[in-house]
């Protein structure tokens, strides 16, 4: 009798038909230009190589010290983060994690009951449908629709709320719309929380990404519902690898003290980040804005190379992405394998991000801009004579 697995991990995982393309293409000897690549340490940007590695040899991490919620001097590195962005954040209501998943897991484990609901908004990043499988949680998705401009369908988001709602996720700016959201959507988006007792989590991975002006993070006040923001080094640093990201909590006093109090068991639990880690963070924290200039001057440069080639992408207000919208007449199915075959050129189907159609397609904006030009050249040419809009 064969071995039982979860229902939880009964997921598809033959390959896709973008990735056979991309094999097939890889095996018959063919170069790709490929513009999904969002790593930004394969990307050709200077890091401060010589500081980022000698934070790792604090003498303090051979000494096992564990606090569940993260060292110290680590949240008071965070703290002063969310201070240039005018956000007062107490040291005490931090918890550290080694991923943003992490903390989107600790949360739906601290707020829901397996077949609760939570609510997320679409277009977004796929990554949410496997982490709320492994923690038996429901994903209900409410939409966002583009007016110049992307917004939140607040209607429609009121009329998915059931009983079994616990809590809204929020990922400001989007991934990969780039859409930021305002003050009033915000004010609207905590009064329809507070109204139905519901957590908001706000992930602000790419805040320090706006191109227009700076982004008002969730951290500063007024907090009328219960809420957690949450954050990490994989793109405020531009440190991936390093694993390192938190939750920092927020919302009324008693709410507020109770979920701090069971994160720290959960967190307890595991514990764990590694002390080199956090004891860098400081360093790497204060390293930051090197790296986010180069890389939003790139994005910027990308930008322009679509306008210089006729190809138009929707607005991008933030972070690294742009969606393009193919002619309709070459809209088919498996529209980005179609590329990798017939071109040579890899991007993402709007589909992987919930976007409708089969003729939108997403691109990353910090790859080298030899790269970007020759793979949107190509792309431009097979849309010939129709440009993209």
């Amino acid at each position: 009798m064969a071995t039982h697995f979860s229902q939880r991990t009964s997921w598809d995982t033959s390959d896709s038909p973008l990735s056979k393309a991309i094999s097939e293409r890889r095996s018959a000897g063919f170069d790709l230009l490929d513009l999904t690549i969002s790593n930004p340490t394969v990307c050709g940007f200077e890091y401060d190589s010589a500081s980022i590695l000698d934070a790792l040899s604090n003498a303090a991490s051979i000494t096992y010290d564990p606090n569940p919620t993260g060292i110290l001097s680590a949240r008071e590195a965070v703290a002063g983060y969310y201070a240039t962005h005018s956000a007062k954040v107490d040291p005490e209501h931090l918890i550290l994690t080694t991923s943003t998943s992490e903390a989107y897991s600790f949360l739906f484990r601290l707020l829901c009951d397996p077949g609760d609901t939570v609510l997320v908004a679409q277009p977004s990043y796929p990554l949410f449908d496997f982490l709320a499988d492994l923690d038996d949680v429901r994903l209900q998705p409410y939409p966002l629709f583009e007016d110049f401009g992307w917004w939140i369908d607040f209607a429609e988001l009121e009329r998915r709320v059931t009983p079994q709602t616990r809590a809204i996720i929020l990922v400001h700016p989007n991934n990969p719309t780039g859409h930021a959201t305002g003050a009033a959507e915000r004010a609207k988006l905590e009064s329809l929380c507070a109204t139905h007792h519901l957590a908001l989590i706000v992930d602000e991975v790419f805040l320090d990404y706006g191109l227009a002006e700076k982004i008002a993070s969730f951290a500063t006040g007024p907090h009328p519902c219960l809420k957690f923001v949450i954050s990490g080094l994989s793109k405020i640093a531009a440190l991936p690898q390093m694993k390192v990201a938190w939750i920092a909590v927020f919302g009324p006093d008693g709410e507020r003290t109770e979920a701090l109090a069971r994160l720290e068991v959960v967190a307890d639990t595991f514990l764990s980040m590694n002390a080199p880690a956090q004891h860098a963070l400081p360093v790497w924290l204060a390293g930051r804005e090197s790296i986010q200039q180069q890389i939003i001057a790139r994005v910027r440069t990308n930008l322009a190379v679509l306008d210089e080639y006729g190809m138009s992408s929707r607005p991008v207000e933030a972070g690294w992405s742009a969606i393009l919208r193919l002619p309709q007449r070459k809209s088919r199915p498996n529209i980005a394998a179609t590329l990798v075959t017939e071109v040579g050129v890899v991007v993402h189907p709007g589909s992987f991000y919930g976007l409708p159609g089969e003729h939108y397609v997403v691109v990353s904006l910090i790859g080298s801009q030899e790269a970007f030009v020759e793979g949107i050249k190509t792309l431009n040419k097979w849309c010939e004579p129709e440009k993209l809009t």
